[in-house]
């Protein structure tokens, strides 16, 4: 079971977008997970804001050079941010310290507030340079990359079946709910509606296991072994190792302008 490396095959950060990933693109899939990660850890590991700072001015970088859409990406950037939102209003007003201002008798102290700030940038650092690094690829691309990186295969299989088969999912729970509101079904609090909602889930279970086997059944008459053979290899360039010395840099850069 072959998949061929083309430049617009789906990825996981924009399924539509048909350009080149810029300097990012041409860089090895391996290479830029592991720089990924490096980013990230070193990105968790500061502590003041203008290292936080700076570093979400390297993560921007990063996008400029990767040509992805900006204001798409920053959209989705923003549903991220709508998960933590809530602790970074509430943070000013649990966390003790000088009073800023004071809320129907509940103060809010300046400490929380440079705390939520500090969680603000690392969160939007870290996810951005994930997103670009890492989400301009195609699925099987790091699936593959994550195997040549000594990653168990299995789990390496799992991810790529699941990033594969998550729309898939979705359009039979379209097609089911559409099915329910053509008898009449809507939804209400009462037992009613959690039971046909418990239904619901259910059916999509069932599905999702008979699909599972006939998915299974068509890939061993296609000669499916357990490992999925990539028809283009990855090599390390001079442009992988200039990259990997300019972030790696940048990193003790960054630890450095924290200890100051």
């Amino acid at each position: 079971m072959a998949h061929a490396l083309e430049p617009k095959a789906k990825t996981l950060a924009e399924a539509t977008h048909d350009a080149p990933y810029g300097l990012i693109g041409d860089l090895d899939p391996r290479l830029r997970i592991v720089m990924a990660c490096l980013f990230a850890i070193v990105t968790v590991a500061l502590g003041s804001l203008p290292a936080l700072t700076l570093a979400l001015a390297v993560s921007v970088s990063l996008l400029l050079l990767s040509r992805l859409p900006i204001r798409r990406t920053f959209k989705r950037m923003a549903m991220m941010d709508g998960f933590i939102i809530f602790m970074l209003v509430l943070l000013p007003f649990s966390t003790p310290g000088d009073t800023m201002f004071t809320l129907f008798g509940i103060a809010a102290s300046w400490q929380g507030l440079w705390k939520a700030v500090e969680i603000a940038l690392t969160a939007n650092a870290a996810i951005l340079a994930l997103m670009v690094l890492v989400g301009t690829m195609e699925p099987v691309t790091l699936g593959h990359a994550l195997y040549r990186l000594r990653c168990p295969e299995v789990l390496v299989h799992l991810m790529m079946f699941t990033i594969r088969y998550i729309e898939v999912l979705r359009e039979e729970y379209l097609r089911l709910r559409g099915a329910m509101k053509v008898r009449g079904f809507r939804p209400g609090t009462n037992l009613h509606t959690y039971r046909s909602f418990g239904y619901l889930v259910g059916m999509m279970l069932v599905r999702a296991i008979e699909r599972s086997e006939r998915i299974l059944g068509a890939m061993k008459c296609r000669g499916f072994s357990g490992r999925m053979v990539l028809l283009q290899d990855f090599a390390l360039t001079r442009r992988d190792h200039l990259f990997a010395v300019c972030l790696v840099t940048t990193c003790i850069g960054l630890l450095i302008v924290d200890l100051l």
